[in-house]
């Protein structure tokens, strides 16, 4: 592979970023192959279900929160960084290439604030800094309720007229610039109807159901965390949405009685979990949802996506589209976007 040269001084210190050295265009074969070989290891599915990777609009400045470490040394100096790629002394940073521009030149800003706020006892600190379109850069991560945001500080990227707001205290997809490729493919498929109920899974802030909303006739976005829950309602009457139907709770528990009392007509679910994929449960209920014709499967983990899928096709779905997103170029890391259908 031709060499390219790294845009950090630290990579190869520090563990963010695996392909800095190699051109975009390589690194997305890597990735593509990657892939391929971990879904190939637990089931087998056909070439023609295999989508070219979409690349990211931006290979360099997309992130938009980075996860920082604060050392405080007895003497009262302050060092913020990452951890390095081998779990040793703590890699100090002055910017970031893959951090969006207000988060890479907030850095030093970012060290004089911690530096100022953080108590005499604190010897250590996790801290989350992000950003939006807006540009407004926050930060949180010392003292109870530090990530909370008052909603006048949020921070928002527009999708397809939909105006989606974040915070600091609840998970969102961290490159903006390739969210309306995701949305817009998704938006694309064949599978709306004006009678269809889209139950959208560990549904987050409500991006998806929101930005798909006008598409069907009732959203049902099931979210665990509190914070997102209440982005979720937030965006949900910012965006005057009023087919979408907010729930707090564990998918496994209220899903089942959700889906008994929905309309009639074809039911569309989507699931983005955790890295660590779906749990027996909640793979045992969607086999189980006679009524629903399309499992839309969002995942940040090609391994748990394989092992998740061996699972699901014993249960009568068959997988009809396998579309690769790079959320996070010169990163390992692979955001795959799997289309299922009840065979």
């Amino acid at each position: 592979m031709s060499p390219s040269a790294p845009a950090c001084p630290v990579f190869g210190t520090c563990g963010g970023c695996q392909y800095q050295h190699l051109s975009y265009e390589e690194e997305l074969a890597v990735k593509e192959r990657a892939l391929k070989d971990a879904l190939a290891a637990r089931v087998a599915l056909e070439d023609r279900v295999f989508s070219p990777i979409e690349p990211s609009p931006k290979v360099y400045h997309y992130r938009n929160r980075l996860d920082l470490k604060l050392i405080h040394r007895r003497n009262g100096d302050v060092h913020v960084g990452f951890s390095s790629a081998e779990r040793g002394p703590l890699i100090e940073i002055e910017a970031c290439p893959i951090a969006m521009e207000p988060i890479s030149d907030f850095i030093p800003r970012l060290r004089a604030e911690a530096a100022a706020k953080i108590p005499k006892d604190y010897r250590m600190a996790n801290l989350t800094v992000r950003c939006g379109e807006g540009g407004n850069v926050r930060w949180g991560g010392i003292g109870h309720n530090s990530l909370r945001l008052e909603a006048r500080d949020y921070f928002f990227t527009d999708i397809f007229g939909r105006r989606i707001y974040y915070a600091l205290d609840a998970f969102f997809q961290a490159n903006l610039s390739i969210l309306p490729q995701l949305v817009g493919f998704l938006r694309a498929r064949p599978m709306w109807a004006k009678d269809t109920v889209f139950f959208d899974l560990y549904g987050g802030v409500g991006l998806f159901g929101l930005c798909l909303s006008d598409l069907v006739a009732r959203v049902v976005n099931i979210e665990e965390n509190v914070h997102a829950i209440r982005l979720a309602k937030y965006n949900a009457v910012a965006n005057a949405v009023s087919n979408a139907e907010i729930v707090e709770g564990r998918m496994e528990d209220v899903l089942p009685g959700l889906a008994a009392r929905a309309l009639p007509g074809a039911h569309v679910v989507m699931v983005d979990p955790p890295r660590a994929g779906l749990s027996d449960s909640a793979i045992a209920l969607l086999n189980g949802l006679a009524q629903a014709k399309y499992l839309v499967y969002l995942s940040c983990e090609p391994g748990s996506l394989a092992d998740n899928l061996k699972d699901l096709l014993t249960g009568g779905w068959s997988v009809e589209l396998v579309k690769p997103f790079d959320l996070f170029p010169r990163t390992r890391h692979l955001e795959t976007l799997v289309i299922l259908k009840r065979s």
